[in-house]
């Protein structure tokens, strides 16, 4: 029995996620997996999002069975010891012996074959003792503590007690149990034809939760259709939809953090005779900017926004900060094992710093939307808070107007958008709004 080509995939991605701190989503999407069939992509999709959302638990029922400290394996023994255990306990529809078969073999292709016996041995007992496909949702369900809960769920502690002292424990758990669960697709509408070539090409859709243009892709494969191919729609999360949203329409417009470029798109596609200026720090997205970003109207520079010379100023400002994304761990769930409490202060004051520069770059009367992809306060009402503390020529506008205004510019889809509202801010979250958790804090100059 050969290994399949799922598992070697599946095993080569989770060993770049550890030693590289890459991002799972992005290596399942790079161009050398192209040769899976439809079949293998989704299962090395299943194997790896699995096993990095479910690590923790992975990792406990090794250790159970190990006579050998967990911290003390090769990389490569222990991913495969977690790619076998995974299969033996969450997924029934894959028999035992071929879940521990292709994880031995998996060992001998990384040239670890003394590991061999002792990866055979541990998941032969995994086999036995692991109940096969239980209900891990349930069991987050009926967690009754933050310490519970973090258990069930596979969470870090620190991070559901964070969260369980700022939403309370239902909340909570509806954030955990969201996690753990497939996140779903949701697409941008760029062309009127697009719903009715998605449906012939066999992609289920349903309308989004609360955009006009939004659609949630219920079955099929919509990456290789030709509405996608073709740039008629764009894979976007609904909350990033509705931050690009809330920039709203101006003559000259700045993105100020525009890699991979989906809300730069949007806003492109908003404002087609804006001239828009989208920065990134980085050369090499700088790059995959320009290449997703087609629109005539969009200047790419690569730069630091706090280094980008002042000139005639914006009047709109995207400030889509880099941040934790613990907003967004149903789609990379390698971030909750990286993430540290210490990291939060670092980002806040690269945030701080981001915020601040973005401000000189507003005209009289303009607008400043500052986002994060995190549930975290320091990187949201803190740092907007302390930006108008220092800058007396902007104040905060309230969020509940800001939707009301989309509403009259009929981009939503539905009234029931007041669960968004949080004080003068606007946030999302994770199990409570069927979208990736997102802060919004909307800045007007004087």
């Amino acid at each position: 029995m050969s290994t399949s080509a799922a598992r070697i995939a599946a095993y080569e991605i989770l060993l770049r996620v550890e030693r590289e701190g890459s991002y799972a989503a992005e290596l399942l999407h790079s161009a050398w997996l192209t040769k899976l069939t439809s079949a293998d992509h989704g299962l090395a999709t299943e194997l790896v999002m699995g096993t990095l959302r479910w690590r923790s638990g992975l990792d406990t029922a090794i250790a159970r069975s190990s006579s050998q400290r967990l911290d003390k394996l090769d990389d490569e023994v222990l991913t495969a010891l977690r790619l076998g255990a995974y299969q033996l306990g969450w997924l029934d529809r894959i028999p035992a012996r071929a879940a521990i078969h292709e994880s031995v073999e998996l060992v001998k292709r990384a040239r670890k074959r003394s590991a061999v016996p002792f990866v055979n041995a541990i998941l032969r007992k995994l086999s036995e003792s692991l109940p096969r496909s239980p209900s891990h949702l349930d069991s987050i369900t009926a967690a009754e503590t933050p310490s519970s809960l973090a258990i069930a769920s596979a969470h870090p502690e620190w991070l559901v007690q964070r969260w369980y002292a700022q939403f309370g424990f239902a909340v909570t758990r509806q954030i955990c149990r969201h996690n753990q669960s497939i996140p779903v697709t949701s697409i941008r509408l760029r062309s009127t034809s697009a719903p009715e070539e998605l449906r012939r090409a066999g992609i289920g859709l349903t309308p989004g939760s609360f955009l006009i243009n939004a659609r949630r892709v219920l079955s099929g494969d919509v990456t290789k259709t030709q509405p996608c191919q073709e740039g008629n729609i764009a894979i976007q999360d609904e909350a990033s939809q509705l931050v690009a949203a809330l920039v709203g329409q101006g003559k000259r417009i700045l993105d100020g953090c525009a890699a991979p470029g989906g809300k730069t798109w949007a806003i492109a596609d908003c404002n087609p005779n804006a001239s828009i200026v989208a920065l990134e720090l980085h050369a090499h997205r700088a790059k995959l900017l320009r290449k997703r970003v087609t629109s005539s109207n969009v200047q790419v520079v690569t730069s630091d926004i706090r280094e980008f010379p002042l000139s005639d100023p914006f009047d709109c400002v995207l400030v889509d900060a880099p941040c934790s994304g613990t907003g967004t761990l149903a789609r990379n769930p390698e971030i909750k094992w990286r993430l540290q409490p210490a990291d939060l202060a670092d980002l806040r004051s690269r945030q701080l710093s981001i915020l601040s520069a973005a401000m000189m770059h507003v005209a009289p009367r303009g607008k400043l939307v500052y986002a994060t992809c995190s549930l975290e306060k320091e990187e949201g009402e803190s740092v907007a808070d302390e930006a108008l503390q220092n800058n007396k020529f902007f104040h905060l506008r309230n969020g509940r107007d800001e939707i009301a205004q989309l509403r009259t510019q009929g981009l939503l889809s539905t009234n029931e958008c007041g669960s968004f509202v949080d004080g003068p801010y606007l946030r999302t979250i994770p199990g409570i709004h069927p979208c990736d958790g997102f802060f919004v804090a909307i800045l007007g100059r004087e």
